[in-house]
């Protein structure tokens, strides 16, 4: 069968792409933007890439289309799918139909840690020698995949509220039929599909009401949203995971006079590794070994799959140290995700800690968050702000953090080469490309040396 997939570069679509292609398809997409990571992957499987939309992208009649949600109305080869009649579906809906459906799916979902719980979980499952398929919104660095068929019938699934495609307005996870289920958290976010937090929650009582009453769900029981959630009918077993004793799980940070530990439901008393940096990744970690256990891993087998955890790309990645100056990349985005960065490596750094922070997302360029970015920013000790939307008003924010803004990426670059010394952190947040900032400072960097 020859399927085309219409906005292939997105994690999540290139995901679908390669699984497609595993099962023995011919593939083929299109994308706006073929960039990397994913276009390596992609062309390493096989799978033709068309830059841009058009009808000649579809020339040669794929027997199924699968359309992106990042397409609408209006465009060239949407356009062109819907007037000669070609069969199109959606890639949640496709992921359901072709490979979960007899799978016993694990989904995470949540606002935030999304990516990193389902890759600790994906991780956890392959250490216990299961074997799982997944298909996860980065590429963890245990796997270099973003998305793989498994051997067995486990299968880890990042559960994105993202509507579907044009033509599907539910949130896309709830087509994937869980068994076991991770809510981390949920905050207002994409404010370009959603009107408002209670329309948030509706997509996520939904999903709730797709789990079998024999499944689990696994709940952070310090997220007030997620209760209310719950409280509007829940069919399944629940356990839940904080860092307060009170919950079935809790987690404990390190200190000076002992390591993180996570204690389970019945008080046994486990250490985490000291790789696990920051509290909101000891919660991620936690609700993994909680879904893991329910697959059937022992707890010790999970903690012990997690001291050989080496993180997802572009989730508080280290790039290089040259001259003494470390350069992170991270995906956050979203205020609360930029602090729970900031507060992971403040500890760790010697220098200062100097955040660089794309305003790139929907929900920030049309100023949905803009009121808590400055706390957001308030562990880094230097903050550039990339603009490039003269609409978007960040006066207020640079001055409550005494930042810069910058309107082009050879602004920040000049600022930082005059500045940066041996001991300092660079860390790159955005949910974009950054335009390739974080080469820039590397390579300047060593010119500079």
């Amino acid at each position: 069968m020859h399927i085309h997939i219409c906005g292939i570069c997105g994690t999540f679509m290139g995901g679908v792409a390669l699984l497609a292609r595993s099962a023995g398809h011919e593939v083929s997409g299109s994308d706006q933007n073929v960039y990397p990571p994913m276009d390596a992957q992609l062309r390493d499987a096989g799978i033709e890439l068309m830059e841009g939309y058009s009808a000649d992208n579809v020339s040669k009649v794929p027997d199924v289309a699968i359309i992106g949600n990042a397409l609408s109305r209006g465009n060239p080869e949407v356009e062109h799918i819907l007037s000669t009649g070609i069969r199109y579906t959606s890639g949640a809906q496709w992921l359901c139909d072709e490979f979960l459906h007899d799978k016993w799916v694990l989904a995470v979902a949540g606002t935030h840690g999304k990516t990193t719980t389902s890759s600790m979980l994906a991780w956890i499952l392959q250490y216990a020698g299961l074997e799982p398929g997944f298909l996860i919104g980065g590429v963890p660095n245990n796997f270099e995949l973003s998305a793989r068929p498994g051997e067995t019938p486990f299968f880890v699934v990042e559960a994105d509220e993202y509507d579907t495609a044009f033509f599907d307005k539910r949130s896309k996870f709830v087509h994937y039929r869980p068994r076991t289920v991770v809510l981390n958290n949920l905050e207002f976010d994409h404010a370009d599909i959603f009107e408002d937090l209670a329309a948030i929650k509706k997509q996520f009582h939904h999903f709730v009401r797709t789990v079998p009453g024999a499944g689990l769900i696994v709940v952070n029981a310090e997220d007030q949203n997620l209760q209310e959630v719950l409280d509007a009918g829940c069919w399944s077993e629940r356990e839940t995971f904080a860092a307060a004793p009170g919950a079935n799980w809790h987690f404990i940070e390190a200190t000076s006079d002992q390591p993180a530990q996570v204690i389970s439901p019945v008080g046994e008393s486990y250490i985490l590794p000291a790789t696990l940096i920051g509290a909101h990744n000891l919660s991620n970690a936690t609700a993994a070994i909680a879904a893991a256990r329910h697959a059937g891993v022992p707890v010790e087998h999970c903690v012990a799959a997690l001291a050989e955890f080496t993180g997802v790309k572009r989730r508080l990645e280290l790039l290089d140290t040259v001259a003494g100056v470390q350069v992170f990349d991270d995906f956050a985005h979203h205020p609360t995700e930029i602090a729970a960065t900031l507060a992971a490596l403040r500890p760790q750094v010697s220098g200062r800690l100097i955040a660089l922070l794309d305003f790139r997302s929907n929900s920030m360029v049309n100023g949905t968050h803009i009121d808590a970015i400055a706390a957001a920013l308030a562990d880094a000790d230097i903050s550039l702000l990339y603009n490039r939307h003269p609409e978007l008003d960040l006066s207020d924010v640079v001055a409550a953090v005494s930042g810069e803004e910058y309107g082009n990426i050879n602004g920040i670059i000049q600022h930082l080469s005059g500045m940066l010394a041996a001991g300092d952190t660079v860390v790159c947040m955005s949910n974009g490309s950054f335009e390739a900032v974080h080469g820039q400072i590397l390579t300047m960097l060593k010119d500079r040396k």
